[in-house]
């Protein structure tokens, strides 16, 4: 049984968001906690989410997600990747996503098949101008559905990280990696400079799309490792749930108070810390992204 007592950020007010927590993790789950939401879409949605590197990294399973996007009527978007692998060009992409039974629950977008936008960052720390995938003004709408885990550059992957560098172009991502000082390489850039980066791009995405974006993230198979990870590390602590909320950082913040109570979890806290991965929820909270403080909704 979770206790708020165990996470610092969960409080009893009205006036911070509220995020949605249900333990099970299954379809039926997933369906009611999307539910809680109340979010009534409109015209096309996107479903965000990361495709997998391979059959073997820890990716949102087409049985667990696929009666959510079909309810939807959703297409699965992404952009390529900007490290070569097996998602580097929009057809080793999409091969992927077959490969991993993803194009059996929808079709799949890849959003930087034709380059990409600018989206304003207002009040950044260090980008003012976020790089997206062109496709990305196609939709109406999106759900951003998250495989929370721990990031060999980061430190973690959740909300943020699933709308900054998942939506940005392969030159959108050495954007965010370096801080804002180069579109060509994701490597050599300022450790605080891209989680500052991270913060920045989330931000031009969530206010560009204002009440037309919410988020669900899944606590489970939570490795050290990404999905971008193509031999994750296995996981070595328990499976915690899911949450769902209205706010990036909230929901970044509740699954980051969720592992730091859970007694199992020191490989994935010590990756968080070694790459001071909880700067990028400081920086969050600094530029306006969100709030770090929010209200626990249990659904049993």
């Amino acid at each position: 049984m979770i206790s708020t007592a165990d996470l610092p950020y969960a409080v009893e007010d009205e006036n911070v968001p509220v995020v949605w927590y249900i333990s099970d993790i299954s379809l039926e789950s997933l369906m009611k906690i999307y539910e809680a939401l109340g979010w009534n879409p409109e015209g096309k949605i996107g479903v965000k989410m990361s495709t997998g590197e391979s059959t073997r990294s820890n990716y949102l399973r087409p049985e667990l997600i696929g009666d959510l996007v079909r309810s939807l009527g959703g297409t699965i978007v992404e952009c390529n990747t900007a490290y070569g692998g097996n998602r580097a060009s929009t057809a080793r992409h999409r091969q992927q996503a077959k490969d991993n039974g993803l194009l059996d629950i929808a079709e799949l977008d890849i959003l930087d098949e034709e380059g990409s936008i600018e989206l304003p960052v207002e009040g950044g720390n260090v980008l003012s101008v976020d790089y997206v995938g062109s496709h990305f003004t196609n939709y109406d709408a999106f759900l951003v559905l998250s495989h929370f885990k721990g990031h060999a550059m980061a430190g973690f992957g959740g909300a943020i990280k699933n709308i900054s560098i998942g939506f940005g172009s392969a030159q959108g991502k050495g954007w965010i990696h370096s801080g804002g000082t180069s579109m060509t390489s994701i490597w050599g850039g300022k450790q605080d400079a891209f989680l500052e980066a991270m913060a920045d791009a989330a931000k031009a995405v969530n206010t560009t799309m204002g009440d037309n974006i919410v988020y669900i993230s899944v606590m489970n198979r939570l490795s050290v490792d990404c999905d971008c990870d193509g031999n994750p590390a296995e996981p070595d602590m328990h499976d915690i749930g899911i949450l769902a909320s209205t706010d990036p950082l909230a929901i970044d913040q509740a699954a980051i108070d969720l592992v730091y109570a859970m007694p199992d979890s020191r490989s994935l806290v010590n990756r968080i810390e070694s790459r001071n991965g909880l700067h990028t929820l400081e920086a969050g909270a600094q530029i306006g992204l969100g709030s770090r403080y929010y209200r626990l909704a249990v659904i049993e």
